[in-house]
């Protein structure tokens, strides 16, 4: 098993203390950084899968996606000169009214282990404030709008077309337990994910489109 085959079992399996040494040792063998970082979001993706399957829970998501950020962390430096590194900026946040965070934490978590640098707002989050933290940070290619109450569906639909009517262009993503593909298309939205797994992939296809 090559280095970068263990790096990706060990991810997927959440060993975060083990990750970020064999991360070295894949690195020391020659590996290319984006090499490695493409094994963890690919065994990411596998987590996500098994996740959306029934197969595991959020806990043991939440164990990948630190094993994860561990292995980033050994990656980040070597890669901060190559900019295709970051797919961007990602802008996060629950909508106003709503506080549900763990959802959107995990989002964020597997986003930004997609590649994208992650602006979370919070929660209760108003619709000018994310179109104000686009206009504050750079590169921004991708907003997440999270609900996850029915009571909160208004404001997901004025934040989306807040943001849209600032920004035509701003890929948007929606997600939370009352949202649909077709809420999330009749808002104007420009994807939707049931999941943190598929909010990931989601995310890097808007990004890339």
């Amino acid at each position: 098993m090559s280095k970068i085959e263990e790096v990706k079992a060990k991810v997927e399996v959440g060993k975060s203390k083990l990750v970020p040494g064999l991360v070295q040792e894949a690195l020391d063998e020659g590996s290319a950084p984006g090499e490695i970082l493409q094994a963890m979001v690919d065994s990411m993706g596998v987590v996500g899968e098994k996740f959306s399957s029934g197969e595991i829970f959020v806990p043991e998501m939440l164990i990948a996606a630190k094993a994860m950020s561990k292995g980033v962390e050994v990656l980040k430096p070597l890669m901060a000169g190559d900019g295709s590194a970051s797919l961007g900026t990602c802008v996060i946040g629950t909508v106003a009214g709503d506080l549900h965070d763990i959802g959107k934490n995990l989002v964020s978590m597997m986003i930004e282990s997609a590649g994208f640098d992650m602006v979370d707002l919070g929660v209760d989050v108003p619709a000018d404030t994310f179109v104000q933290a686009v206009k504050d940070n750079t590169n921004v290619k991708l907003v997440a709008c999270s609900g996850l109450l029915t009571t909160t569906m208004p404001a997901l639909k004025e934040a989306v077309q807040t943001i849209k009517a600032a920004y035509p262009d701003m890929k948007v993503i929606v997600g939370g337990a009352p949202v649909t593909p077709e809420y999330a298309a009749e808002v104007g939205a420009d994807g939707y994910a049931p999941d943190a797994g598929s909010a990931a992939v989601k995310a890097r296809e808007l990004a890339t489109a």
